[in-house]
């Protein structure tokens, strides 16, 4: 029992159900970062597309075992975390302004517009321009997820369970999910409110940082209230599916089936 107070906090059942919580939104982020990289490569010939995405599966092992050695030292840098939380802030925000501008999120990533592309097409190609621009969305997939698990908890236990879940995500779990999201579209919507809510709680650090002892610092630092955002993100998912089994409602396409059996081959090769 020690061992497990000493891994999973001092509440069990807290640790384990932020575990739950870690392997829903790093499972769903995987989902939606092999999503992203399939519409990369479409423009690539059929046989460049498969040894791109191998390339870039390898990328996001290699990037987020990278940050999950460095997620235990990231944690003691306490401006790190309002800035991961205004950076999630900034994902929501730019996924509902594109949903509200009529965007449709399932459309081929234009590359032309990516300064990483523009500059490495002239010298090596449309291939490896496209590897390259597929490694540099692997980072900023990586620093995506580990900002998401600090979100939850600051022991480091537990984020390295996030982290390495997420890694793992990419080959296991994920996969699963690609066959959700392909069913339940509004999936997708639900990630980013996820990503959203951890955003304002990572912002909120800054408060708690510079007034540790007033009363809303209590309460936002509070055990009550890490409980009451695992159960929120939990229930989230949950009940949105569960009411469109028995009421049929939500259901929206979203994903083009291409794109999911993409992300799916991104999965299957990892």
């Amino acid at each position: 029992m020690d061992v497990l107070h000493a891994l999973l906090g001092s509440d069990i059942k807290a640790g384990l159900l932020i575990i739950l919580n870690l392997v829903v939104i790093e499972s769903l982020l995987s989902v939606d970062n092999a999503a992203v990289l399939a519409t990369m490569v479409i423009d690539l010939p059929p046989a460049q597309r498969s040894k791109a995405l191998r390339y870039g599966i390898i990328g996001a092992y290699v990037f987020r075992g990278i940050c999950l050695f460095l997620a235990a030292w990231l944690v003691k840098i306490w401006w790190l975390k309002p800035l991961g939380g205004f950076y999630l802030l900034y994902l929501a925000f730019s996924y509902f302004k594109g949903k509200a501008a009529g965007s449709n999120a399932d459309e081929a990533v234009d590359k032309s517009k990516s300064w990483v592309y523009k500059y490495t097409v002239g010298l090596m190609g449309a291939f490896w321009a496209t590897v390259a621009l597929v490694e540099v969305m692997d980072l900023a997939f990586s620093i995506d997820n580990v900002f998401a698990a600090v979100a939850f908890t600051d022991h480091v236990f537990l984020i390295y369970t996030g982290v390495f879940i997420g890694i793992l995500a990419m080959r296991f779990v994920a996969q699963a999910f690609v066959k959700l999201m392909e069913k339940f579209t509004f999936l997708e919507t639900v990630a980013f409110i996820v990503i959203g809510v951890l955003g304002i709680k990572l912002s909120a650090s800054l408060y708690t940082h510079f007034y540790p002892h007033t009363t809303i610092a209590g309460l936002l630092d509070g055990e009550r209230t890490d409980i009451f955002i695992s159960v929120f993100t939990v229930a989230v998912f949950i009940l949105p599916v569960l009411s469109s089994l028995l009421f049929n409602f939500p259901r929206k396409q979203m994903l083009k089936p291409e794109v999911a059996e993409q992300a799916e081959n991104v999965l299957n090769k990892s």
